[in-house]
């Protein structure tokens, strides 16, 4: 007997469906910071396309109303907050709070309304304020982009996924060192956590979607008034 093909595993075991989506999403930007966009950094790397982008999708989000969430990674000089990483990643100690290299890239435009959530670990939601401010925003769908795909992304949609808030992924606006170790991550977490899709999808998602206009208690748009009414 042929030994099962990885195709034919997964389609028996079912993975690969796709989540319902609610009608408040925010986008959350992982780690898009100058020390992991700008190539000299020691743990950094050329994300110009991912960059360029998340940007769509950010200007989008802004046009529409929805939530933009940023995250860094960022140790206190001392490191007395870096556990592991100062022995697995040593690169890791440039990124220091104060710096420039914790800074959110400046083509993305933050602007001052768009909260940076401070981490030191591999989540976004380890550690951190992000689910309590999703829950504040009463978000009940996540739009991830940032890097690495097999690191911080991955360990921030597997943990949203786990507290029950679906995921889409834009395949562009995610990068690592690495395109195996990316196309891997992306297979993996459209299997099992998300729904992977293109830039263009997740900005057709978010002009479907009217946050403002919807009522918080129930997530369900609320009526528009029409000109007779």
């Amino acid at each position: 007997m042929a030994p099962e093909s990885e195709e034919a595993a997964y389609q028996r075991a079912g993975f690969g469906n796709q989540l319902t989506l609610g009608s408040r999403p925010a986008v959350i930007v992982v780690d898009l910071s100058l020390g992991f966009t700008d190539p000299s950094s020691a743990v950094g790397g050329d994300l110009r396309d991912v960059v360029a982008n998340t940007r769509r999708v950010l200007d989008v989000a802004r046009a529409e109303g929805v939530p933009i969430i940023f995250t860094t990674i960022a140790f206190e000089p001392d490191y007395s907050n870096i556990g592991l990483w100062i022995s697995k990643v040593p690169g890791a100690k440039q990124l220091v709070s104060g710096t420039r290299w914790v800074e959110i890239d400046p083509r993305l435009d933050r602007l001052p309304i768009e909260p940076v959530v401070v981490k030191q670990g591999a989540s976004a939601c380890f550690g951190t304020t992000l689910l309590e401010l999703l829950k504040e925003l009463h978000v009940d769908t996540a739009i991830v982009t940032g890097t690495s795909t097999s690191g911080c992304v991955r360990a921030t949609v597997v943990d949203l996924f786990q507290a029950e808030v679906p995921v889409l992924v834009p395949s562009e606006c995610v990068g690592d060192r690495f395109s195996s170790s990316h196309d891997a991550a992306l297979f993996d977490l459209n299997a099992k956590y998300a729904d992977v899709v293109t830039t263009v999808e997740a900005c057709d998602f978010l002009r479907t979607v009217h946050p403002s206009d919807s009522d918080p208690t129930t997530n369900q748009p609320t009526p528009r008034k029409t000109e007779n009414q």
